[in-house]
């Protein structure tokens, strides 16, 4: 469970974090939202340290030897990328 909720909280962070780094003076989150439906591009752009963030919790918890929770977060990554890449390539 542990690693569920790890797997799909980092990436909410590297959202939130993603969007600080880059457009927050100038865009409003809702802003930023919008350009996400808009422009695929920026898709890829912020799916990248997403799936990077939760690339390194992964390694952490196998080399801890916390082998359920490091599943966990692999099995979310998964879920992320293929669902980035279904609305990448989808109207």
């Amino acid at each position: 469970r542990l690693g569920l909720i790890l797997g799909f909280l980092a990436p909410v962070v590297s959202v939130f974090g993603y969007y600080f780094a880059k457009y927050y003076p100038t865009y409003t989150f809702g802003e930023f939202l919008g350009g996400l439906r808009s422009n695929k591009a920026l898709i890829t752009a912020m799916t990248i340290p997403c799936l990077v963030l939760n690339i390194v919790l992964f390694t952490i918890y196998i080399n801890v030897r916390k082998d359920q929770t490091a599943k966990g977060i692999f099995a979310v990554t998964l879920v992320y990328a293929i669902i980035s890449l279904i609305v990448k390539f989808t109207a």
